[in-house]
């Protein structure tokens, strides 16, 4: 089991390392997909892409503040240049027992104006047809 988490989180990276445009929709696991939710707010600065894996509700308020910075500011109060995003793995086995949803601790650790911040964020997704998406945004656990 140990080994499966450093080779899920090595195939995100090459999946969003590759020069092709790469939907997250298409990623059918909860961890993978609220990475690269996060991954595009705050590293790839895609507003649009981030959009494209929330519930219509979520994806109108995120789309409703223009830029990233701004949905990454007011929605969760977090400002990185550049961010490293892993999810909690001890949840795995819970979201097991539960296959059509998913509450996910991300944790950030990532630098903003030259200084090194930590924070960690809450989300619930859950999975549409053959696909995850978040549809909240839960309070912090801490």
């Amino acid at each position: 089991m140990t080994f499966i988490k450093p080779l899920l989180l090595s195939f995100l990276v090459l999946l969003l390392g590759c020069g092709e445009e790469e939907k997250i929709t298409e990623i059918n696991n909860p961890e993978l997909v609220a990475i690269a939710f996060f991954n595009a707010l705050y590293n790839e600065n895609d507003l649009k892409k981030a959009a494209s894996v929330c519930e219509p509700k979520l994806a109108r308020i995120i789309l409703h503040y223009k830029s990233t910075k701004a949905v990454a500011r007011h929605l969760f109060n977090m400002s990185y240049d550049n961010v490293e995003i892993r999810p909690d793995s001890s949840g795995v086995k819970v979201r097991e027992q539960f296959k059509n949803s998913a509450v996910i601790i991300m944790y950030f650790d990532g630098f903003y104006n030259g200084q090194r911040l930590k924070d960690i964020k809450k989300i619930s997704l859950v999975q549409e047809d053959d696909h995850w998406v978040i549809d909240k945004l839960l309070k912090d656990p801490f």
